[in-house]
């Protein structure tokens, strides 16, 4: 099986994009360490990665417009591996609109688990397509930043984003700002 990769710089550092041969977005991964696992996973499960910009193409340029704060909604086709729970809970994450938070339990709730807020937090956790499927949208039930995968000065910097704070960057640590 082959996907296809793109790498971007981004104001919180560089990401990397993956597609299918569709087209379809699979991934999005930060920083270099992160590119390091994805890469390894990749070889591990007999995936041969290429660069390939026309399949990439639509995913970069939104998250371009989306740090440029010129997108709040992505227009994608995805195709994330995931259990059908995982999968349920990543559509319901994007519902969560732009510039707002919820919770794990608000999301259980809606799933019809009420139960179920931390089997939530370990699907949000598993999201493989993070900004996109906007999992730094959901907090603690105190209203605390919890778990994310680019760290929470990253999740922190995303929510200033798509708050408006003008020094969304500022919150960043000097290495990635």
């Amino acid at each position: 099986m082959t996907r296809y990769v793109s790498t971007l710089d981004s104001p919180i550092g560089p990401l990397i994009v993956v597609a299918d041969g569709d087209g379809a977005l699979t991934e999005v991964e930060f920083g270099r360490t992160h590119h390091n696992r994805l890469f390894e996973r990749m070889e591990r499960a007999g995936v041969t990665l290429e660069r390939h910009a026309a399949r990439t193409d639509a995913a970069v340029r939104q998250l371009h417009e989306y740090f440029a704060g010129k997108r709040r909604a992505f227009d994608l086709t995805l195709a994330p591996d995931g259990t059908p729970f995982q999968l349920r809970v990543w559509e319901e994450l994007r519902r969560i609109p732009y510039g707002t938070t919820t919770t794990y339990g608000t999301i259980a709730k809606s799933l019809g688990k009420p139960n179920a807020a931390r089997a939530v937090g370990l699907a949000n956790g598993a999201n493989p397509i993070p900004i996109v499927v906007p999992c730094h949208r959901v907090i603690g039930s105190s209203g605390a930043l919890t778990g994310f995968g680019g760290g929470i000065d990253i999740k922190a910097a995303l929510l200033a984003l798509e708050s408006g704070q003008l020094a969304w960057l500022d919150l960043l640590e000097p290495a990635r700002a």
